[in-house]
């Protein structure tokens, strides 16, 4: 959680509102399917549902007041992967960002299955 005292009182950002805002930033991402997990039970990775996407994604707290990110990801077939990767580096360091003010030290992309559509 990062907290920040102000005159008024303080403000705690709490990893579940990183964890939503860092999901939906990913999943907006052109190519992207989903946010995955992987099963306990028998290895392979699922495709996550809107309400589950958290499972996909880590945050971790600095003593500095960053977080790093980790991303667990479906992509489209035939897609660059190092050019979605980046997007969506690109674009969930610009929301957290934007959304809560906190600096993001790394955000870190796991793709892990690729969806063949036919």
């Amino acid at each position: 959680m990062i907290r920040e005292n102000t005159e008024n009182g303080s403000v705690n950002v709490s990893a579940n509102v990183y964890t939503d805002i860092a999901g939906t930033a990913a999943i907006n991402c052109m190519s992207v399917k989903g946010m995955v997990a992987r099963s306990v039970s028998d290895g392979v990775y699922h495709l996550l549902r809107r309400e589950s996407m958290g499972k996909g994604v880590k945050v971790e707290f600095h003593e500095d007041n960053t977080i790093s990110i980790d991303l667990h990801v479906m992509v489209g077939n035939g897609v660059n992967l190092t050019a979605v990767g980046n997007a969506i580096i690109e674009e969930v360091r610009y929301m957290v960002h934007n959304c809560t003010g906190t600096e993001v030290r790394a955000v870190n992309v796991y793709i892990d299955s690729i969806s063949i559509d036919k």
